[in-house]
């Protein structure tokens, strides 16, 4: 006889005010990171964590942005890139190769879905964290980089290097101990010298964070690669 598992009950959501002070931010980011130690995958507690953590950051991008059109446009348009807002199907029946058709491969592929904002942002710094949140999975794309533990890391160290994200230096400090069991013939060398070459590559690439994506699922991924992403570094 199947037995029906009992609900995990979890604590309230955290609900971060439209201008917290860095205290209110510390406080809700540690909130959610108990309930995220159990439950990783949590997107609405992520979601939290993320703006406690990265709020500061956004609100200078949303300064960034003000000074050039690209920005400008964007913070006026806040196109949205949740999971309700994407035809992963139409997206799947483009030419093979183009972003759009590579990116809805990737999910089924993986057996991922989109993220779905659970609350509208209330500001500019808000939008880009949301924004920032939904174009994670577009990293692995453009630059190559596997998902497994090796690419993720790297992903996050090339996130470090192009946007300064501080949940970037969090996840590669974080993961400094355990990471050597998730990675086959791991080296501590090897390893550092990836982390750095997509740091560096990160860098030396064109920033991100106000690049409209959704005005190219129809171009080559190719072209994208070569257009945003500096070479990779040949590891000897």
């Amino acid at each position: 006889m199947m037995q029906t598992q009992t609900p995990v009950e979890l604590p309230p959501l955290p609900i971060l005010p439209e201008n917290p002070s860095l205290l209110t931010r510390l406080r809700t980011g540690l909130k959610t990171l108990e309930v995220l130690r159990i439950h990783p995958t949590n997107p609405a507690f992520g979601a939290v964590f993320y703006d406690s953590v990265e709020l500061g950051r956004c609100k200078e991008l949303a300064r960034q942005f003000s000074r050039h059109a690209e920005g400008r446009r964007l913070l006026a348009d806040k196109p949205s890139l949740s999971a309700s807002e994407l035809d992963l199907e139409a997206m799947g029946k483009l030419p093979p190769g183009t972003f759009g058709h590579e990116f809805a491969r990737y999910y089924r592929e993986q057996g991922l879905q989109p993220i779905e904002t659970l609350s509208p942002p209330k500001n500019d710094a808000q939008y880009i964290a949301k924004r920032l949140r939904e174009t994670h999975d577009f990293i692995h794309l453009v630059t190559g980089y596997k998902t497994d533990v090796m690419g993720e890391m790297e992903v996050q160290a090339f996130s470090l290097g192009n946007l300064h994200l501080r949940t970037s230096m969090l996840i590669l400090l974080n993961s400094a101990k355990e990471v050597h069991k998730h990675i086959p013939g791991f080296n501590t060398t090897t390893y550092l010298r990836r982390l750095w070459a997509a740091f560096r590559r990160g860098a030396d690439s064109r920033q991100f964070a106000s690049f409209r994506w959704e005005d190219h699922w129809a171009t080559p991924v190719a072209l994208l690669r070569e257009q945003l992403i500096a070479p990779a570094e040949e590891l000897n």
